[in-house]
């Protein structure tokens, strides 16, 4: 049966990717960390995204990868606690050098959040979501 689920992104470089990410919060499972990739740790359930060196990564999926920066191949959304870690987070990711593509903003009347892209164009979703005004 099933046990986990995790992620695997593909990466220019390892280090820069690790450097970014760690300076918006995120952590590690160093245990797993090898010279071309690492195990990156997501929200409080500790969500696995593996982040692999491109020439790896196109070994394991036996694929060619996609332009990031022409196409998106998936938009990766995670929750916040509150409209304040949206807009705290969205700095950080600009003070580490991601591109914040689509500016914190309300939506929908009940969800407040932002897009950005990581060193590698792999496209971010944060949101806050307010469910006791969804109607």
């Amino acid at each position: 049966m099933i046990k986990q689920i995790w992620l695997n992104l593909p990466v220019k470089e390892v280090a820069k990717s690790k450097a970014f990410f760690s300076k918006i919060g995120f952590s590690f499972n160093e245990e797993h960390d090898t010279p071309s990739s690492t195990c990156m740790l997501v929200g409080e359930g500790k969500f696995v995204v593996m982040l692999f060196e491109e020439s790896l990564f196109a070994g394991f999926s036996q694929n060619k990868l996609t332009d990031t920066q022409s196409s998106s191949e998936i938009l990766i959304s995670i929750d916040a606690e509150s409209v304040a870690e949206v807009d705290e987070l969205a700095k950080k990711v600009e003070e580490a050098g991601g591109n914040v593509f689509t500016p914190p903003a309300e939506s929908q009347g009940w969800m407040y959040g932002f897009g950005f892209a990581d060193l590698d164009g792999h496209r971010w979703n944060v949101l806050f979501m307010d469910f006791s005004k969804l109607s």
